[in-house]
């Protein structure tokens, strides 16, 4: 193995509707059949995409941007929040009427009933509002919690949580991270463990957690349908990813 590259799934391996394109699924192939070996690097949780991972032939990947990472079905580096982190967002959360969902490896939990901001934004990711169980932080270890609210609530936790990275996904939702955690950080804990370095390594993608992405592999490669600020970070610029956009970069990039 000399060479990886990672894909984002949402709006880089899946389009705007959720799809796969079938030119994606054939440039991942093609990739494999030229040796280079493929992983998946995005903000989800494992049991999100489970299925795309199947249809893919991948058992390698960096979830909830790089707390939980898996290198050929093993799970080879776990980084989840502090409960007793979590403890106080709830109280403070709680307080402005923000609810939260929490995630691990295998489900995620809601402490809030029901709310249209949660319906919204995991709707967006064809997933339904999860179940009701406002204790569940506290008996799992958790990777990634989101946190519900619109831009302008979003900078009294940057102010009042150091201890939390936030990356806005969504008009109403927010990723919560341990601070210093990033997909460059879950890619490096694989690299690492193959004995390759970052100038070995390609990786698509087009959303703000993908920044740190793009800018620490050696050949970071924006979507067309990425924000302009995102691009800037990219040392190219491939097509809208429903314009063949997976296939044209690697084959711009001489991978297949």
């Amino acid at each position: 193995m000399n060479k990886m590259v990672f894909f984002d799934i949402d709006g880089t391996l899946l389009d705007h509707d959720k799809n796969l394109p079938a030119s994606t699924k054939k440039a991942v192939q093609m990739l494999k059949d030229k040796g280079i070996f493929v992983a998946i690097a995005t903000g989800r949780a494992p049991f999100m995409y489970e299925s795309l991972r199947k249809e893919l032939d991948i058992d390698s990947f960096v979830s909830f941007n790089g707390q939980y990472v898996v290198f050929e079905n093993e799970v080879i580096y776990k980084n989840p929040l502090k409960t007793e982190d979590l403890e106080v967002l709830a109280a403070h959360s709680g307080e402005k009427g923000h609810p939260l969902v929490h995630l691990t490896d295998h489900t995620m939990k809601a402490n809030h009933k029901h709310h249209p901001f949660i319906e919204e934004s995991m709707g967006s990711l064809k997933m339904v509002h999860p179940e009701y169980e406002p204790e569940f932080y506290q008996e799992n270890e958790i990777y990634q919690s989101l946190l519900f609210c619109g831009h302008p609530e979003e900078h009294y936790y940057r102010d009042q949580f150091n201890q939390f990275k936030l990356i806005r996904w969504h008009d109403y939702s927010v990723d919560i991270l341990p601070r210093g955690g990033s997909k460059a950080e879950g890619i490096k804990q694989m690299i690492s463990r193959v004995g390759l370095e970052f100038k070995d390594v390609y990786a698509f993608g087009d959303g703000f957690n993908d920044v740190e992405m793009l800018e620490s592999v050696g050949t970071g490669v924006a979507m067309g349908n990425a924000h302009p600020s995102v691009k800037e970070f990219a040392d190219h610029v491939t097509e809208d990813v429903a314009q063949e956009g997976i296939y044209k970069g690697l084959k711009k990039l001489e991978l297949i």
